[in-house]
């Protein structure tokens, strides 16, 4: 569980990838490249198998909003799975990346012939769009101190954003990223992450964020029971680590 992004959903294990591969086609794609647009026809479901893919969309020029980024296990794109459908967002590798893609036909398929790892696939699909619904619910419920702090914990999950000690480093680009996760300008996201620089919180190097380990974020701001699950799995392997 610890590349995830996105709270922890149950992600396709590799024995289940594998079966899928059967049936899906296989690509890979250099990190920022566009996978796909917004409104454009969609048909199936995408399956990571190595990297990140990024889905952002557009609110207006130089500004998004990022719903959602798949890693190693997880789907994006899957109302392609719909009749007539378009995609909702851009999808866009963040890295270097590799996917399986299922198209509508080959899904049917792939629910006859293997209907227990369709299955296992259908609850992955679940299992996001209740992300989904969580994110929503923090957008319109939470501060942008609490999302930002939210996103924050998630993003200490990847062991791409954090260093050994487990604290959190944050370039221009995942700036900007953390700014479109959380769904607030760069100037609330500015304001927020001064007053965590005055407590000790985040310390500045040049242009990059040196941010304190999520259990030290989460005594600062009322988080959710959900982040408090989060920040358990965190500090279990954190001990592993340092054992």
């Amino acid at each position: 569980m610890g590349e995830t992004l996105t709270g922890g959903p149950a992600r396709l294990s590799a024995q289940e990838r594998e079966a899928l591969a059967a049936y899906a086609a296989r690509a890979s794609w250099p990190a920022g490249f566009a996978i796909y647009q917004r409104g454009t026809a969609a048909d199936g479901v995408f399956v990571v198998t190595r990297g990140r893919v990024v889905l952002r969309s557009r609110v207006r020029a130089g500004r998004g909003f990022v719903p959602w980024i798949a890693t190693p296990g997880e789907s994006f794109g899957s109302e392609g799975l719909a009749p007539n459908a378009k995609y909702a967002t851009d999808a866009r590798a963040d890295d270097e990346s590799e996917t399986l893609f299922l198209s509508a036909t080959r899904f049917r398929a792939f629910v006859r012939e293997q209907p227990q790892h369709a299955l296992v696939l259908v609850a992955q699909l679940m299992a996001e769009r209740a992300a989904l619904l969580d994110k929503l619910r923090e957008l319109t419920t939470l501060s942008v101190e609490q999302r930002m702090v939210s996103t924050l914990l998630r993003m200490a999950n990847n062991a791409t954003f954090t260093r050994e000690d487990g604290k959190i480093v944050l370039c221009t680009a995942r700036y900007r990223l953390l700014c479109e996760l959380v769904g607030a300008t760069r100037e609330s996201v500015s304001l927020v992450l001064s007053r965590l620089t005055g407590e000790g919180l985040v310390e500045r190097k040049g242009s990059t964020l040196i941010i304190a380990p999520p259990t030290q974020l989460a005594e600062r701001v009322d988080v959710t029971s959900d982040n408090e699950l989060l920040i358990a799995t965190f500090a279990d392997r954190a001990e592993q680590t340092f054992q």
